[in-house]
């Protein structure tokens, strides 16, 4: 055992109270000549949070001493919360005990009052970490004596100070990025200097560069990353032929959407004379090229996912990689890493077997080809692909089949409708339309998530480090949030002394079709945890799997990429001791570095969706739609169009009655009309405003009698009676 891990451990003991270094160093027998060494551990171990330090100097671990490591996150009114790394409450942070914390840093944070009866658990800023905003994208603002910055991102609540001399030619309007100099603190705005100016407010693609930049997304690979990858020979060696299974005369093809260049999966399908289902998951060796520790290894790691922005990808892998030598295209041969499957009847896979292999698939499909041929039988495109009809009749049989076992051990099926953003060629949004995901799509999900089940539970017998996929039970307190919100609606839920995801599922097929479908599942969805990578194997609630990891997507995810390099290790040969205390390090830090730049991607392309969503909606100010309301806050409400945009009714323009907020039922309730506004009722929308620069959406609802009301002011009394008059002789 390290001394980090010793030192900590005797921290954490009961008995132990906090020491000085001159105590530690007795304790441990540190010789005079390690004692500089020792003192920079601790040193260490203080930055990185595992110990904390007093102001007389002594020793100790953060959670004894009342506290808490973990993120900050801002809000524009300048106070916010610390999201803990350990599984507790986030600790709200009044703006007065933010001191000089900013959204994204790495803090301890002392907790003043614990959770209790309803009120949240309070807390201050005890000691900044890490900072996580050297630079940062905003507006800038030009004043007599100085200028300043306003970030773009709103949870940073403070402006940025410029002085005269550091403003590098920045005018006014413009969007630029700033370096901060000197960090804030109580009562001090951060100060920073200008390092680049992107442009204008309204100039061509500067929206979607605000985002990559204040998301610090890389826009182009290294020059040294793009010459290696460059060089790479696309030819198979001779050797690879020879020693890979040779699959280049099975039948495959890849399933993907039109838009799509990384193809990284084909899926091929046998009927075995038994009866049985042969699929086969064959994904792009791309752990061949990207060695352990090479330089297209190290940025592979540090940018750890492709980022999908509407209109563009910011990728993993250089193209050369990623729509070349290991897109699996069509006709050609490529080296694969294969998982072949025996399914029975029942959806059961009797046996298995992962291979490296060559392949060559035969067609590029795209979804719509495939429903095309599958669900509505069209005879062109049943004709030109007639070779393949039978494989893909076969493919719509075992979809189901494991469709209907997943589903019955208690999976969580969310059938929630993407919006598809379609931009013109000057980057503005131009139509909206809800993304079909059909049998095609289906036949492809069902297949992934089978191999992604099979490899993960093979390498989990086999005990080696490994990097799985994980959805740790729902927050208990969330839950029962919620489920007293269905108990509300009419959906009780049966609470036994574990939850399992069929509980939740039964809710889920109980409200399917009908009006408070999306609230349910919505509200559901928040009551549960995020997904995240980890080198523990502790399950996966949402899909009701023991076993499970991301191995089907090496080009545009780093998890999938490692796991390929284990698998081919143990293959070819077994994995030594002390390359397995190797990996045992290696799997922890791609687990964590995965997870944090998966929850940036989600980030950047949700902001993305959101500011195309709002320019879309900017001109349709004045329009009417018919929506539901998909959130009841008590500042407003929030409702839903058909397209998936979201829009915000605030409770200033609900202005026939003073409405009262009801948390439990989550309804607005007028006090003197008694009028109910509540989740997942069907409500007609005036669009009243946009704001770009927040991409926020706001509506005002139409009420029922409005147009009669509008029409009554038209007609004399007299005009009323004779209406009414000719209604009771049709009658």
């Amino acid at each position: 055992m390290v001394i980090k891990e010793i030192l900590i451990n005797f921290m954490t003991e009961q008995a132990y109270k906090p020491m000085n270094l001159k105590e530690l160093s007795r304790v441990f027998d540190i010789k005079k000549g390690e004692m500089e060494k020792f003192t920079n551990l601790l040193k260490d171990m203080e930055k990185s949070g595992e110990v904390v330090k007093t102001r007389t100097e002594f020793y100790g671990i953060p959670e004894r001493m009342g506290l808490v490591i973990g993120k900050f996150q801002g809000h524009q009114r300048g106070f916010g919360f610390v999201i803990a790394d350990e599984e507790r409450p986030d600790i709200f942070i009044p703006a007065d005990n933010v001191n000089g914390a900013m959204n994204g840093d790495k803090v301890l944070a002392k907790i003043l009052k614990e959770q209790n009866k309803g009120k949240k658990c309070e807390g201050e800023i005890a000691r900044i970490i890490e900072r996580s905003n050297n630079t940062i994208v905003g507006t800038y603002e030009d004043s007599k004596n100085f200028g300043f910055v306003v970030a773009d991102d709103k949870r940073i609540a403070q402006d940025i100070f410029i002085p005269k001399a550091e403003r590098n030619g920045a005018q006014t309007g413009q969007i630029v990025i700033v370096e901060i100099t000197q960090w804030p603190d109580q009562r001090r705005n951060p100060e920073g200097r200008i390092v680049e100016i992107l442009g204008n407010k309204g100039d061509l693609g500067i929206d979607i560069l605000t985002i990559i930049k204040k998301h610090n997304l890389p826009e182009e690979f290294p020059t040294k990353v793009e010459a290696y990858a460059e060089s790479i020979v696309e030819e198979i060696p001779e050797e690879e032929y020879a020693r890979r299974r040779d699959l280049r005369d099975l039948r495959m093809v890849t399933i993907d959407g039109e838009d799509a260049k990384d193809l990284d999966d084909a899926v091929s399908i046998e009927i075995l004379p038994n009866g049985n289902y042969r699929l086969g998951v064959h994904i792009a060796d791309v752990s061949n090229y990207v060695k352990e520790k090479n330089i297209l290894d190290v940025e592979a790691l540090k940018r750890a996912t492709s980022v999908y922005l509407i209109d563009r990808v910011i990728p993993m892998l250089p193209k050369k990689l990623s729509n070349g030598v290991c897109s699996l295209n069509p006709r050609v041969d490529r080296l694969a890493l294969t998982c072949f499957m025996q399914i029975d009847k029942n959806g059961k896979s009797v046996d298995h077997e992962i291979v490296e292999s060559i392949i060559k698939t035969n067609e590029r499909m795209t979804y719509t080809e495939v429903t095309k041929i599958l669900r509505d039988k069209d005879e062109e495109t049943i004709k030109k692909y007639e070779y393949l009809l039978e494989d893909f009749k076969h493919m719509e049989e075992l979809c189901g089949i494991l469709n209907k076992k997943r589903m019955g051990r208690g999976a969580i099926n969310f059938d929630f409708v993407e919006a598809k953003i379609k931009l013109n060629e000057f980057g503005k949004p131009v139509d909206i339309v809800p993304y079909e995901r059909a049998i095609a799509n289906a036949i492809i999900e069902e297949f992934m998530l089978t191999a992604n089940e099979t490899v993960a539970e093979h390498m989990f017998w086999l005990n080696v480090p490994f990097v799985y996929r994980i959805h740790e039970d729902p927050d208990e307190e969330k839950l029962m949030h919620f489920s007293e919100f269905a108990h509300n609606l009419g959906y009780p839920i049966k609470w036994g002394n574990e939850i399992h995801p069929r509980m939740l599922q039964e809710i889920i097929e109980r409200v399917k079709g009908k009006k408070e479908e999306i609230v349910v599942s919505t509200l559901l969805l928040r009551s549960m945890m995020k997904a995240k990578y980890s080198p523990e194997c502790s399950g996966h609630f949402g899909l009701a799997a023991k076993y499970y990891c991301h191995f089907t997507s090496p080009i545009r995810r780093y998890p999938d990429l490692m796991i390929h390099r284990i698998i081919k290790e143990v293959i070819n040969g077994g994995l030594s001791e002390k390359r397995t205390e190797k990996l045992v390090k290696e799997v922890e830090i791609a687990s964590k570095q995965s997870s944090d730049m998966e929850r940036v991607a989600m980030e950047a392309e949700r902001e993305v969706d959101d500011l195309k969503k709002a320019e879309y909606m900017s001109e349709r100010i004045g329009l009417e739609f018919q929506g539901i309301i998909s959130s009841v806050t008590n500042f407003g409400l929030f409702v839903e169009l058909p397209n998936t945009i979201e829009g915000l009714v605030h409770m200033s323009s609900l202005d026939d009655d003073y409405y009262i907020f009801d948390e439990r039922h989550l309804t607005l309730i007028g006090e003197r009309t008694k009028k109910m506004y509540k989740l997942g009722e069907e409500v007609k929308i005036i669009v009243s405003k946009v704001d770009l620069t927040s991409h926020e959406v706001y509506f005002d609802i139409i009420k029922e009698d409005e147009d009669i009301e509008e029409d009554i002011k038209e007609y004399s009394t007299s005009d009323l009676n004779q209406l009414i008059i000719d209604d009771v002789e049709k009658e």
